[in-house]
């Protein structure tokens, strides 16, 4: 006699968003893969810094985050620490992964393209080196970092 597994099916309300990452493969955090000669855990937050990274290796990104990440980041920076998570959320299942991703685009580059780049390249990176299959990654651009912007920076106060 063959048993079968019945699994109530979530309810939905017309109009709410469902899960992005499939539900049937969600994991917490610590949970971990087990293979035959052991098991693999990976923290969501190294899905994050993978994230990140690839998301720096873009050309025309100029930073990731939105203006109170990036101002807490400079603080970090000038303490010698770098958060390579800044402006990147992570949602991680069993197999799967769901990124949102924060940046600022340098002028002049085609925003469109680098947002579209940053997902190609989010993508692959979580795939190759993590093995999750990336379901999607929304990129936000928060912002257009002028060049000017760097010389206002270097600008000497007249009053000292």
């Amino acid at each position: 006699m063959a048993i079968e597994e019945t699994r109530p099916t979530p309810a939905t309300t017309p109009g709410a968003p469902s899960p992005r990452v499939d539900v049937g493969a969600r994991r917490d955090p610590s949970s971990a893969a087990v293979e035959p000669h052991g098991k693999t855990t990976i923290s969501d937050n190294v899905v994050s810094k993978v994230a990140g990274i690839a998301a720096r290796e873009v050309t025309g990104v100029y930073a990731l985050g939105g203006g109170a990440s990036r101002a807490l980041g400079a603080i970090r920076g000038a303490v010698g620490q770098d958060d390579m998570t800044q402006g990147v959320r992570v949602e991680v299942g069993e197999t799967q992964a769901a990124v949102d991703i924060t940046i600022v685009v340098e002028y002049p580059a085609p925003i469109q393209q680098v947002a579209d780049s940053v997902r190609r390249q989010v993508t692959n990176a979580i795939t190759s080196l993590v093995g999750l299959d990336v379901v999607e990654v929304n990129v936000a651009v928060n912002d257009v970092h002028l060049p000017t912007d760097d010389q206002d920076e270097h600008v000497e106060a007249r009053v000292s």
